[in-house]
């Protein structure tokens, strides 16, 4: 049965949509606050959303990372290829952890439920977030192939009608070395998904409705006519640019061509490297999610979010370049490229929207995945150690802006904030000796790029610990703008005077302890420009050599 045209008035609209708003918010915060995985309960990544049942995008939580919010907009889509929005029934919850049809890597699985109301489908909710464990070799870039990576669960229907299916959660428990939390997190997907069916109901009670498409279509329809109103207004034609990066072996290079049309734009990551033998590698929807937000920020940063705004932006790559990874390459630290595409693409738009772009920063969280070593405690006579298993997000400085300073010590794009050192150390053996700004880490300029952070972490026991590193921006720091220097490049070593590499599965042997240096963001403009008072405050609060 077709929904009937409503016709909603302004002020109607304006309340419906920040009524739905808080409905998707109301279920990130429900995902946040039930979640067994630190990263997500403590530094928020995770994102929710509503969607058409025709799988159109409607509205996103203000919580989550664009990583997870604009790969789950294409995600919906393959569930509903699979499982049509026709079939589905009241109580189902679908899951996924896919990378080529979920977030680009095993350790995030994605949930889609729908929504039904008066016993017709009047929506559907999805979320998602990052897991623990899902077995493998752990969470870092040493796999050969996504085989290696940890259990992959194809999109299933977890619960049908109501009634979970125990053999494939007895699977994906069997699978993780953190089995209560990988149950409890998947749990903690079905809540908030079914909280937001519940929410939704009480909006549609209240305002009288039986289908939400008008406002649907008159949200999607307002977003892409702002869109293209802001790029109606910018300078037309093609610019590229190209950024080395430290990769795994060796260097990679990511080079972009940037194309702003009248009523479209493009980008074409023709020119990149090839994929790496390691799991630093990106599927395509994850390099689409970077690369799409960049541009929001950058050109339309007051437009919701959605299929709307989301349709005036193409991205293309060539087929098994590191930007397009296919199935089965390894794409567990997807993460440490991607986020660094908001970077290429901002080198573009520099040419033709010089004003509207910051400088390189930081970009790709500088996370910690530290775990026991209980391996090499038996080679070392150790009888017994704790077994953990922490994700330390730790952010380096972004860069500076046209008009102001960069921020400190500060995850973009991704958004994410750090795990606090109290719930690390309550949850492990570890201690971190010391977290502090990286004074001088920033780039000079007439605005200065945002610091880094200095930390130092050991074993409360002095047993010995792993780091799974993915890391960059050590070889090859981030680059100033317009005369501005370029930010601090990051390190990563060992008390003892030892250095680590900036990828790969490491040992911190017993009695030492691991010391990291964040990255610190470029700076933007000609330094001598800088204002006396800016000057000062630097070197009042000790943030200058």
């Amino acid at each position: 049965m077709k929904p009937e045209t409503q016709i909603i008035g302004e002020i109607d609209f304006q309340i419906m949509w920040n009524r739905l708003i808080a409905v998707v918010e109301e279920q990130a915060q429900a995902l946040r606050r039930t979640a067994f995985s630190p990263i997500v309960r403590e530094s928020g990544d995770l994102s929710a959303g509503y969607f058409h049942p025709d799988g159109r995008m409607i509205a996103q939580a203000v919580t989550g990372t664009p990583g997870h919010v604009n790969t789950m907009a294409a995600s919906v889509l393959h569930f509903l290829d699979l499982y049509p929005a026709e079939t589905m029934r009241q109580g189902d919850v679908y899951i996924t952890n896919d990378p080529w049809m979920g977030t680009g890597h095993l350790h995030d699985f994605v949930a889609v439920t729908p929504a039904f109301y008066q016993g017709r489908m009047v929506g559907l909710f999805a979320s998602t977030c990052h897991f623990m464990d899902v077995g493998g070799i752990g969470f870092g870039p040493d796999g050969r192939d996504v085989f290696e990576e940890g259990f992959y669960v194809p999109p299933l229907p977890m619960i049908a009608a109501g009634e979970i299916d125990k053999t494939l959660i007895t699977l994906a428990r069997s699978n993780s070395r953190y089995p209560a939390e990988l149950e409890g997190d998947l749990m903690s997907l079905v809540a908030c998904n079914g909280i937001g069916v519940k929410r939704l109901a009480d909006m549609l009670d209240e305002f009288g409705l039986t289908d939400l498409t008008s406002l649907c279509d008159q949200i999607v329809a307002r977003s892409r006519t702002a869109a293209l109103k802001a790029i109606a207004e910018l300078p037309k034609g093609a610019a590229k640019s190209e950024m080395t990066i430290d990769g795994y072996d060796h260097p990679v290079i990511l080079s972009a061509t940037t194309r702003i049309d009248n009523d479209h734009i493009t980008i074409d990551f023709e020119g990149t490297s090839g994929l790496s033998a390691r799991g630093i590698n990106v599927p395509i929807s994850y390099a689409q999610a970077y690369s799409t937000y960049a541009i929001a920020c950058a050109l339309f940063p007051g437009v919701p979010n959605n299929s709307g705004s989301l349709s005036v932006v193409s991205v293309t790559a060539p087929t098994d370049s590191i930007v397009n990874a296919l199935r089965p390459a390894p794409v567990s630290s997807r993460h440490v490229i991607g986020q660094m595409l908001p970077d290429v693409v901002y080198g573009c738009l520099a040419q033709i929207v010089p004003k509207q772009v910051l400088a390189e920063g930081a970009s790709a969280l500088w996370n910690l995945i530290l775990e026991d070593a209980h391996d090499a405690c038996l080679t070392q006579g150790i009888s017994a150690t704790r077994r953990f298993s922490a994700l330390s997000v730790q952010t380096g400085g972004t860069g500076a802006r046209s008009c102001l300073d960069g921020l400190n010590a500060t995850a973009f794009p991704s958004g994410v904030s750090g795990v606090p050192v109290e719930i690390l150390e309550t949850l492990t053996p570890l201690i971190f000796w010391r977290k502090e700004l990286r004074p001088g880490s920033g780039g000079a300029g007439e605005f200065r790029g945002g610091l880094g952070q200095t930390i130092e972490i050991g074993h409360r026991d002095s047993h010995p610990f792993y780091i799974y590193a993915a890391l960059d921006r050590i070889q090859h720091p981030a680059r100033g703008r317009f005369g501005g220097e370029n930010g601090a490049p990051g390190k990563l070593g060992l008390k003892s005077g030892g250095r680590l590499k900036g990828k790969g599965k490491q040992l911190v042997p017993a009695g030492d302890r691991l010391v990291v240096e964040t990255p610190g963001g470029g700076g933007y403009g000609e330094p001598a420009k800088r204002d006396v008072e800016s000057s000062l405050f630097d070197r009042r609060n000790g943030l200058a050599d």
